[in-house]
């Protein structure tokens, strides 16, 4: 009679278990990291948008303008794209001074993602 050998190895139901309980975790790992990117993109984007604004700011200094009080609008480019910029002039009790909020959008998106106020001095003033 033949004597018949044991056989080692897995079962079918043993390795389907093992995938369940991989996959779980594997599906937590992903979610995470596909939170951590989509964040990180934000921040890119809000990190961009704020040096716009400083763009802004620092060119009305540069060129000594004295901005009419009132809202512009415009785009600017940065790091490949187009960005939306709303400036707004704001009288203060300082005639000397004006108060410049400037704020900064994507150009296909109605989010702000920044916002800078800074002060401007007329450059007709005397020190």
């Amino acid at each position: 009679m033949r004597r018949r050998k044991k056989q080692t190895g897995f079962l079918l139901v043993e390795v389907l278990v093992a995938l369940v309980i991989l996959a779980i975790p594997l599906a937590a790992i992903i979610h995470a990291v596909s939170q951590a990117i989509d964040t990180t993109a934000a921040l890119r984007d809000r990190n961009i948008a704020m040096w716009v604004a400083q763009d802004r700011l620092t060119m009305h200094r540069i060129e000594r303008d004295w901005p009419s009080l009132k809202t512009t609008t415009g785009t600017s480019e940065m790091a490949g794209r187009s960005w939306r910029w709303q400036e707004k002039a704001i009288s203060t009790p300082v005639a000397q001074l004006r108060r410049v909020e400037i704020e900064i959008r994507d150009e296909n998106g109605p989010d702000m993602l920044a916002k800078l106020v800074g002060l401007l001095r007329d450059p007709q003033a005397k020190p």
